[in-house]
């Protein structure tokens, strides 16, 4: 179940919301999710992997592409915004749980 972080931009102050743990909406969506939030580059790269992969293996590997990303998508999202400068900005103790989760000291 995905874990919700809010986080804030060091400069422009813009809040977004990031996640870590298991994303249910990326199992039955695929990577749809990232179009939702904005993150295009991700969506139109997995997609275009997704799309491969299930020509190739009649379908089989899309599904396989799927569950792996539901793994991996919301600490991906997450990572990024933090790379772009974005800030943990919620209670302590959830800052701490997300800290632990990305591996930040």
């Amino acid at each position: 179940m995905a874990t919700p972080i809010r986080l804030k931009h060091r400069e422009t102050g813009v809040t977004k919301t990031g996640y870590y743990g298991f994303s249910w909406t990326s199992l039955f969506f695929g990577f749809m999710p990232a179009l939702f939030r904005g993150d295009y580059m991700t969506f139109i790269g997995g997609f275009v992997i997704q799309l491969i992969l299930a020509v190739f293996t009649a379908g089989i590997g899309a599904v396989i592409a799927s569950i792996v990303w539901a793994f991996i998508f919301n600490k991906h999202y997450t990572t990024r915004l933090l790379e772009r400068g974005y800030v943990f900005d919620d209670a302590e103790p959830n800052v701490q749980g997300a800290r632990l989760a990305f591996g930040i000291a």
